[in-house]
């Protein structure tokens, strides 16, 4: 309020001022006048003295850590997208791994007792599970290589924060880097789990495969021997 009185005033002694010089036709007044006005105007006290902001004086340096301080920023960004690509991608293959497995015990547990139309109906839901694992895991490299590149890229944003004066900044990437690779590493737990689990139904695949064609076999074997002891007969 103070700060608007004193423009306020200042305003009406300009306007003052402005009328008195102008209504006078003679050089002297003119002269007379002026110093009367700036007499005024230094008996407030010097109220008009409006104080303006000088312009920061940037250095080179300071524009240098400026700059380091958006390379960081930047790269993080790029790191925080890349590590959320690459999680999504993993639990999605994760996903369609755990899928797939689902499919081979049904269809083992349902071996000998499907029709022939049945059993090829669940083969092929099983052929197109495993070209979607196969996406899915092209999927995961793609951005696995991607988020490679942007660990790096921060860990070389970081360095040059942190020579050119910009500690705060390359703690901060640094701090996101770790925090990353945290993520990273649990997503690639499940990643092996859904390896794991696969391997082993392949393997109990293979083996019940074997034990329906040797007790088909089997089957056919004691059907044939009867026989057999007819022809003898």
């Amino acid at each position: 309020m103070a700060a608007l009185r004193t423009v306020t005033n200042c305003l009406r002694l300009f306007r003052t001022s402005a009328r008195v010089l102008f209504s006078s036709r003679k050089s002297g007044k003119w002269t007379n006048m002026l110093y009367t006005g700036v007499a005024s105007l230094t008996a407030v006290g010097g109220l008009c003295a409006i104080p303006f902001k000088q312009a920061e004086t940037l250095s080179h340096d300071s524009l240098i850590r400026r700059a380091a301080s958006l390379a960081t920023d930047s790269s993080s960004t790029f790191l925080s997208q890349t590590t959320l690509a690459l999680i999504d991608a993993i639990t999605d293959y994760s996903k369609a791994v755990h899928t797939l497995i689902a499919l081979h015990r049904r269809y083992l547990d349902s071996m000998g007792k499907l029709t022939p139309a049945e059993e090829d109906t669940i083969w092929q839901v099983i052929i197109g599970q495993r070209a979607a694992i196969d996406d899915r895991q092209d999927e995961c490299k793609r951005f696995e290589l991607t988020w490679i590149t942007a660990v790096k890229l921060c860990e070389t944003a970081a360095e040059a924060a942190y020579t050119s004066g910009a500690e705060h900044a390359s703690i901060t990437v640094r701090i996101n880097i770790q925090v990353a690779q945290t993520q990273v590493e649990e997503a690639q737990k499940l990643l092996a789990d859904a390896d794991k689990k696969l391997a082993e139904t392949k393997v109990m695949e293979v083996e019940r495969m074997a034990q329906y064609a040797a007790s088909l076999q089997n089957t056919n074997e004691e059907e044939e021997v009867p026989e057999a002891y007819l022809r003898e007969d």
